[in-house]
């Protein structure tokens, strides 16, 4: 099956086409698009998460963990850490436990809410997580480094219409 596109003739010769594999030349330009962000984003999240894996010893889940709770200086109840994690409560819980012990995080009952708990980062988990992260911006820049600044501009641009679009349709219960 022949394709217009240069990017899948070397994608293919390198056999690493991944999710791509699936579009034939006649399938529409949103189904190829879509399966190419699919293909690229899990293709950088398994070299991000190796790379967090060999460099630091630590998990991409906590990582995004720690980069949450950095983002909250004065932390997080734990159901808000949850929600934006977008994983359960025990998934929170069992980083949680593992990263207090290991004396990156603290946990104190909320003074609004004795039932609800707030995670903050201490001052080690802060050091930690601030030299993990600027090794991880220069990784992103590195694997995005194909792209000139322009069209890292334009693609975030149009990501960001995407979303809106898809926020929006969600919102009128779209199918």
């Amino acid at each position: 099956m022949k394709h217009n596109d240069p990017s899948h003739a070397l994608l293919e010769d390198a056999q690493e086409l991944g999710h791509e594999a699936r579009a034939g030349n006649d399938d529409r330009a949103a189904l190829k698009l879509w399966l190419r962000m699919l293909a690229s984003t899990t293709q950088i999240e398994a070299e991000i998460r190796r790379r967090l894996r060999e460099r630091f010893g630590i998990s991409l889940a906590r990582f995004d963990y720690l980069a949450q709770l950095h983002r909250y200086r004065d932390g997080l109840k734990m159901r808000e850490l949850s929600r934006y994690l977008m994983v359960t409560g025990g998934n929170v819980t069992g980083l949680t436990d593992d990263l207090a012990s290991e004396g990156m995080v603290v946990r104190e009952s909320s003074p609004q809410d004795r039932r609800a708990w707030i995670v903050r980062l201490t001052a080690k988990g802060r050091r930690h997580f601030e030299t993990m992260a600027r090794v991880h911006e220069g990784w992103i820049l590195e694997l995005f480094a194909g792209l000139d600044a322009r069209t890292v501009q334009q693609l975030y641009a149009q990501l960001g219409q995407l979303r809106v679009h898809l926020l929006r349709n969600e919102q009128v219960g779209g199918n």
